[in-house]
């Protein structure tokens, strides 16, 4: 099978994803093999393609896989031939420790990655075990379905751990892939709500998008917006954006840091001005099942749409490149097979 591969960690602007040649390993127990029609492209990609997140190598990166059965393990019965899965960022965990029976297997000491301790989907095939794949709404084509898988899913865990409630005010520190779909999750499930976009600079993509889908408000980080923000959700490599929302905090609030790595530091960070008055700061760290199984149901009965960009498998680095630079608005996608 065609498949991107990465053997050395290295700064995504040298394309350091090589396309190769490689074989297609059958299933074995409960294993499925899925074809491969489309693979979002995300940060997390970047983090270990340029060596902040440790990654086993040689590895074929992707995380937000859809595809179809091609082959079933002799133990596997869950699916049949032929159905459409999809492969989300948790490829294993061990089940049980005391993080994965109280339903945190995201804290797994065990927990894999896929397309990071496991190859994942710049590939034409992809095999993984039946019990970390989930059926795809039929409301969505292949394209739309690969952001949700990680995106849209780490997106709905982030949200959660807000604690948001209708009507209060939320800021999105960064509007790429993933809070382009919260905002649409948002939208729906507190609808009287307000929205605060903060982007890298005015007239972005990122802004552009922001204000075309009916943002509250729309401004650069740093920036002070209309109102304070009872909740707030950073999506940005960098650390400045922590203090801004912090800065930007109603007293009680809770920040969310929806990401794996930043690139540069956390940096001055004020007891009195940004931490108290009982101001939190809490990170996301990987997802569990239930998150991607609830996600897609409500998802599909918004239903959401991503705004996507899409590249065929050779195009990946670039594709990642464009996304570091912040070129595009939405969602990247790679269509492996049409």
């Amino acid at each position: 099978m065609r498949a991107m591969v990465l053997k050395k960690a290295s700064p995504i602007e040298t394309n350091p994803l090589v396309l190769e040649d490689v074989p297609v390993t059958q299933p074995a127990g409960r294993e499925i093999l899925l074809e491969i029609s489309a693979c979002g492209v995300c940060r997390t990609e970047l983090d270990e393609i340029e060596g902040r997140l440790p990654t086993k190598l040689p590895v074929i990166p992707g995380h937000q896989i859809v595809g179809r059965i091609k082959d079933l393990g002799p133990d596997a019965s869950r699916y049949r031939i032929g159905q459409r899965l999809g492969v989300a960022w948790i490829y294993r965990a061990c089940g049980l420790c005391c993080f994965c029976n109280r339903g945190l297997e995201n804290l797994c000491d065990r927990f894999m990655g896929t397309g990071c301790d496991a190859d994942g989907g710049y590939a034409e095939y992809i095999l993984v075990h039946e019990d970390f794949a989930y059926p795809i709404p039929d409301t969505f084509e292949d394209h739309e379905a690969a952001p949700l898988l990680c995106a849209g899913a780490i997106g709905y865990r982030a949200l959660k751990l807000t604690g948001m409630r209708d009507g209060e005010t939320i800021g999105l520190f960064g509007f790429g892939s993933s809070a382009h779909i919260q905002f649409q999750l948002i939208k729906y499930l507190f609808p009287t709500s307000r929205i605060f976009v903060f982007t890298r600079r005015k007239g972005d993509a990122p802004s552009e998008l922001a204000m075309k889908m009916g943002a509250d408000w729309v401004g650069e980080t740093g920036e002070t917006p209309p109102e304070k923000l009872d909740c707030a959700i950073d999506t940005t490599p960098i650390g400045s954006p922590v203090k801004e929302a912090l800065r930007n905090l109603e007293k009680g609030g809770r920040l969310v840091m929806n990401l794996i790595r930043k690139e540069t530091p956390i940096t001055d960070l004020d007891y009195a001005s940004h931490l108290w008055g009982e101001r939190e700061v809490k990170s996301v760290a990987n997802i569990t099942r239930t998150d991607v199984q609830e996600f897609l149901e409500v998802a599909a009965k918004i239903p959401i749409r991503p705004e996507v960009k899409k590249f065929r498998l050779e195009e990946a680095n670039e594709a990642l490149l464009m996304l570091k630079r912040g070129q595009y608005r939405g969602s990247g996608v790679l269509i492996i097979k049409c």
